[in-house]
């Protein structure tokens, strides 16, 4: 039934400040309606996971986590350190894949993972 996921929607405080940082950290163009499209490519893929509200694997405050992923996380991380984006949580490493975070202007934690 499903096709996939339509989209992903947040308020923010700051909407120039995030709308600038997602696209300078994440290179994701943010249009003049305040949104972008993008469309998947070959081996990528969208999880949907749900979590305990006591589960330690993002911010309890935070009720939604994004999670982006990557063609190479080296050229991520090396991409990150010359923009200045500090790494909340150095990579992990497991049967998943490599998983990074980072913090956006909003404080909001977002995953970025390479499978």
């Amino acid at each position: 039934m499903i096709k996939g996921f339509g989209g992903v929607f947040w308020r923010s405080n700051n909407l120039e400040a995030v709308k600038e940082w997602y696209s300078k950290v994440l290179k994701i163009e943010i249009g003049e309606w305040n949104g972008t499209i993008i469309k998947p490519k070959e081996g990528n893929e969208t999880i949907f996971s749900l979590f305990k509200e006591s589960d330690s694997y993002f911010p309890a405050e935070q009720q939604v986590m994004l999670n982006f992923q990557v063609h190479n996380m080296d050229e991520v991380i090396k991409h990150l350190e010359q923009i200045g984006v500090p790494l909340v949580k150095d990579m992990e490493v497991s049967d998943f894949g490599k998983f990074i975070w980072i913090k956006d202007p909003d404080s909001r934690l977002v995953e970025l993972w390479e499978k």
